[in-house]
Formats: structure tokens, sequence, C-alpha cells
């Protein structure tokens, strides 16, 4: 697992399928099967990824295509380790995370619109 994983709050599946280097019906089929995968939906319904989604997706990569378990297995092991716990208290983290950055983009909007007006 020593994929680059760009420094933002969130990434689009296009963006994820790429960095964990799968197919994006792949990401999706995996969000089926394992609850530690949770993006967010935007308004526009496209799933936004966190972090600890990517991380969680490279991990299951490796369980999955190098390791050799099955997808009972790789849940099994995941939920072994603790991680849907983490995910919990992750997603308030998110959450409000999202929202300061929410707040950012219609802040910047506002300003280019201001900037508009003026010109």
């Amino acid at each position: 697992m020593t994929a680059q994983i760009p420094n933002k709050l969130y990434f689009k599946i296009g963006e994820v399928a790429a960095i964990v280097d799968v197919k994006t019906h792949v990401l999706r089929y995996w969000e089926s099967e394992f609850s530690a995968i949770k993006p967010v939906k935007s308004n526009a319904n496209q799933r936004l990824y966190r972090r600890k989604d990517i991380e969680t997706a490279l991990l299951i990569k490796d369980l999955l295509y190098r390791q050799g378990f099955t997808i009972s297995g790789a849940r099994k092991k995941i939920q072994k380790e603790g991680l849907q716990q983490t995910m919990l208290s992750q997603q308030k983290l998110d959450d409000k995370s999202m929202l300061w950055q929410l707040r950012e983009d219609l802040l910047e909007i506002k300003q280019k619109l201001t900037d508009h007006e003026t010109t």
C-alpha cells in the first residue's frame, strides 16, 4: 500500500480508482461489501471519498489481490482490526470538515460574484 494520496479532503470516484488502481465499478462493489467504505454524497449525488476511505480501499485491494483473501475473509479481517470503530469517529470529524470546506467554497463563490459585479 504505497500509493500516494494527495492532500485533499474529498476525492471523486475516478480519482480514487486511479489511486487504488482499480475500476470504478470495483469501488462501488466494495462499498456494498465493506461497511468501512462509506463515501458521502454531494448535492449532485456524486460519491465523495475521504482519505480514510482510500486507505481502506488500498487495504482491501491488498487483502484480496496480494494476500489472497476472499471477500468474506477480508471483511472479517477488517472488522477484527477495529477499522469500523475508527470509521465512526472519523465520520464525525469528516462531516465537520465537509461543512467548513463547503463554507470556504461558498465564500469563494461570493467573492467571485462580488468581483464580477464591480467590473
